[in-house]
């Protein structure tokens, strides 16, 4: 089935600077995260029963903005009882890029490697989707595959609701990061981009990419919090995983 990307309209086309961004509606529907939280916590055994085996290999979760590794406690523990060795990325609280963010996140893996020889795949959500392909772009040798969530890899970096926040939090501008970041060229790995269209925060084809930016793209149903919380959003990490070779 081919896949529908949603695309910018040809009034915000044809307006001179507009940036196109998740309608207010969409972004509101974050603030159902504590309800997807309720209904994960629900249905975490179903989840596991329901996703496709996994064949042992080692799987890092990297979070979001702002977002720590329990954020995503429920995914790994989904992960692992599917047959995954699903790791925290070891670093605490996402508070922005550093210069040294691949070489911390190279020191996780590595620690990682230590216990199992094989190379990792990187699972990451939003901003810790942009370091997942970069540190694939990197060191290609040590990664499986990379699955992003939500990740604005591809178009305009302020065509979200969260550049601003971003700035604040890590002092550089979104489009300048600290590391080097070619954030449309595909690692040279497999990679899968999982995108929404309710999101709310990401403009959905900037999550998506385009041909050659990415290998596969899956449209998910959740909100933009929910790529890291809800049911729906667990489910497509694993059918993702499924995925990868």
């Amino acid at each position: 089935m081919p896949l529908s990307i949603p695309q910018l309209s040809a009034r915000s086309a044809r307006t001179k600077g507009a940036i196109a961004r998740p309608g207010l509606s969409h972004l509101i529907g974050n603030f159902a995260l504590p309800y997807d939280i309720w209904r994960t916590g629900r249905s975490l055994d179903l989840l596991a029963s329901t996703m496709a085996r996994g064949d042992g290999r080692p799987v890092m979760l990297i979070p979001g903005l702002l977002a720590s590794g329990r954020r995503m406690e429920a995914m790994r523990d989904v992960l692992s009882r599917a047959g995954y060795e699903a790791h925290d990325w070891g670093l605490g609280r996402n508070c922005g890029p550093r210069t040294d963010i691949l070489d911390r996140i190279d020191a996780s893996i590595s620690a990682i490697k230590r216990d199992n020889g094989a190379p990792v795949t990187l699972v990451g959500w939003s901003l810790g989707g942009l370091y997942a392909r970069e540190y694939a772009k990197a060191m290609p040798h040590r990664v499986r595959g990379v699955v992003t969530m939500g990740t604005p890899f591809s178009g305009d970096p302020r065509a979200n609701h969260a550049w601003r926040i971003y700035e604040r939090v890590a002092g550089f501008p979104v489009d300048a990061p600290p590391f080097p970041c070619r954030r449309e060229e595909k690692p040279p790995v497999p990679t899968i981009a999982l995108w929404s269209r309710r999101d709310g925060v990401i403009q959905p084809d900037c999550a998506a990419g385009r041909s050659g930016e990415r290998d596969r793209a899956i449209e998910v149903d959740c909100t933009h919090m929910g790529f890291a919380a809800a049911p729906e959003g667990i489910a497509a990490v694993g059918r993702a995983l499924a995925l990868l070779p």
